[in-house]
């Protein structure tokens, strides 16, 4: 296909603001994909969505993807958000997509003038790739529990539920992009602006609109319009027993929070997933008072900007759920060095408050992993690898059953506070050095996998019956007697995981396949475990530091993303010096002119091409005063004003 227009606007924008027309110059300049096709570069399935990426086409000026069930031959088109440029090569993600397999076929559309060399129109000719598995999410836990309607945005079977409007966020629009919300009983719609001005307005209760926000690249706090949490950052509240059914997605690998959280508060039915959170000002994403039914899962928890205390140089916590909070789950996340992973409970709850943790990557993170206090918690096919303090603590009353994780040098897997590795079984309850001095709670442990632990001690009725870190089950299904009881507050086990009208029914993974599971494709983390590699060092098992490289990462990190098909941008286009001289093609102002016949393209800042030539030689004598791009094929190009 080509466009015919001269006045047509190729469809890619920057997110850099100086940097506009290098975007729009790049394509000209990238060299031809294999001849007679597009040239794809990679492709996947992945949980309810896939992706695909292939090399720029030379003159292309916008690009349509299209997904293909090859089971219903069912056709969808992409939006244009889902399309970015990353410089070297263009990705398109589609999302929503039921279990099953997948054809992608990228085509492109070519730029202005009616003078297109034949090489041009092969190199643009439709490509498609190999068939794509695509799997489900893991629904496993407390979240989707006698829940058939679905957490969040999608239904069960992965598709959007109806009636769905879905909102792509990125640096350049966050405050800018508008949504009409139901504020009342009567229907009134109130127009907003902003993407917390739009969550603001869900909390009146009365939108029943499911929502799914896509995060595309790096959104820092300077972008958003403004902060429903001074602490955290981006809130989503809403009205206790309303489901709000709410999505919070990353597009892709490289979707990024910087410079906040997230908080949730008094909602149901929402879900967080396929992001990174980067600096938050406190957590990265905090549960906290009488949330019901929250899906947090596929998060790269990284370090948070430090706190007042000596215990918050990495932040302060990661995922957290507070405060009355129940059925939550909380998997497939990945916690990079985190210093204290995951608050479960406060001192509050009028319970039952169910919470699940598994397939979770505690990445040499620090403690609390989870810190139970007062709720009756899932722990199950989590890695805990190379951590530096504790495992499971529990305290407060809380019930844990832990079972078929896998431990690698994690020292103290599971602790009790105020009795048994606590306190040195008993000789140091004045001042536990690891973990609390609140009242204990039980912890239920079943076909754990350990490596390289030094401290454990289960109940024993004779020689363990007051100092032990946990009562190791016999079989998956074995209640823990009443007469184990904490030493501190003399609290026993609730044995909800042994009721099947309280427990989700659930078959864990072998333990010892733990570690490739969740290290492994589809493992813990982003999609394709995001755009941010780091390796930890054996040193890293045993040491609570700030990793200093990693810190320094995070602090360096810049978003790979170049141009977002479709998407307006509020930047004024700027000229830069240091361009490339052209000293065949002379421009006096008003006229170019092209005594040597070069082929080349004008552009305007804002995208639109004003033509193309391959004439011996040519005057354009008709430019509006402003600045263009001039773009030559044999790679060089100059602004002009």
């Amino acid at each position: 296909m080509c466009k015919k227009s001269s006045n047509f606007a190729p469809k890619f924008v920057t997110i850099m603001r100086k940097q506009a027309f290098l975007i729009i110059a790049a394509f000209v300049l990238m060299p031809f994909g294999v001849r007679g096709e597009i040239q794809i570069t990679g492709a996947g399935g992945w949980y309810e969505s896939a992706y695909v990426e292939w090399a720029p086409v030379s003159g292309a000026a916008e690009y349509q993807v299209k997904v293909t069930n090859t089971e219903t031959n069912e056709s969808v088109t992409l939006d244009d958000p889902l399309i970015r440029y990353y410089g070297t090569y263009l990705r398109a993600d589609a999302l929503g997509l039921k279990p099953g397999s997948y054809r992608m076929q990228v085509s492109a559309t070519l730029e202005c003038g009616t003078d297109i060399p034949d090489e041009m129109a092969e190199g643009a000719k439709p490509a498609e790739t190999d068939v794509l598995t695509v799997k489900a999410h893991d629904r496993n836990g407390f979240a989707h529990f006698n829940y058939p309607q679905g957490v969040g945005a999608y239904k069960n079977d992965g598709t959007l539920k109806d009636g769905a409007k879905v909102l792509y966020i990125h640096a350049a629009n966050a405050k800018t992009v508008e949504m009409d919300v139901t504020i009342d009983k009567k229907g009134t719609k109130r127009h907003c602006t902003g993407l917390q001005h739009i969550l603001s307005a869900y909390e009146k209760g009365f939108a029943a609109q499911p929502l799914a926000i896509r995060l595309i690249g790096v959104v820092e706090v300077a972008h958003l319009d403004s902060l429903g949490s001074k602490e955290e950052g981006l809130q989503i509240k809403g009205k206790v027993g309303i489901p709000m059914d709410i999505t919070f997605e990353g597009v892709g690998k490289d979707a990024v929070l910087r410079g906040c959280g997230m908080l949730v508060r008094g909602a149901e039915s929402v879900e967080i997933r396929n992001l990174a959170v980067m600096s938050a000002m406190d957590d990265c994403i905090s549960m906290d008072s009488d949330n019901d039914h929250i899906w947090v899962h596929h998060i790269d928890g990284f370090y948070g900007q430090p706190g007042s205390d000596k215990d918050q140089v990495k932040g302060d916590g990661t995922i957290d759920v507070k405060s009355d909070s129940k059925h939550v789950t909380v998997a497939y996340n990945h916690f990079w060095d985190t210093g204290k992973s995951a608050m479960c409970g406060m001192k509050s709850e009028t319970g039952p408050n169910y919470i699940t943790y598994h397939h979770n990557w505690f990445d040499h993170s620090d403690s609390r992993h989870p810190r139970l206090r007062t709720m009756s918690v899932h722990i199950y096919n989590n890695y805990y690898d190379g951590i530096a303090k504790y495992g499971v603590g529990a305290t407060y009353g809380a019930c844990g059953f832990v079972e078929a994780n896998y431990f690698r040098n994690c020292p103290r897997p599971m602790l009790i506070s105020m009795q048994g590795t606590d306190t040195k079984n008993g000789t140091d309850e004045k001042d536990s050095p690891t973990f609390s001095k609140e009242d204990g709670g039980i912890i239920k442990a079943y076909n754990n996998v350990f490596e390289g632990s030094r401290t454990l001690v289960y109940y024993d009725a004779e020689t363990n019956p007051v100092h032990f870190d946990a009562y190791l089950a016999a079989t998956r299904d074995e209640q823990v007697p009443e007469s184990v009881k904490t030493k501190q507050g003399g609290h026993t086990y609730d044995n909800f995981d042994t009721d099947p009208s309280l427990m989700p029914a659930v078959t864990p993974d072998a333990p010892q396949d733990v570690p490739s599971i969740v290290t492994g494709e589809g493992g813990a983390g982003r999609m394709q475990h995001g755009d941010v590699s780091f390796a930890f060092s054996s040193t890293d098992d045993s040491s609570a530091e700030k990793n200093s490289e990693l810190a320094n990462l995070i602090v360096n990190y810049t978003s790979p993303l170049q141009g977002i098909q479709g998407e307006e941008t509020d930047y004024q286009p700027q000229a830069i010096d240091g361009t490339h001289e052209d000293n065949d093609l002379l421009f006096d102002g008003s006229t170019i002119h092209n005594p040597q016949g070069k082929a080349f393209r004008l552009y305007t800042l804002s995208g639109a091409c004003i033509g193309e030539t391959r004439a011996t030689a040519l005057a354009i004598d008709y430019l509006p005063n402003g600045i263009y791009v001039l773009v030559s094929r044999d790679g060089s190009k100059r602004i002009m004003k």
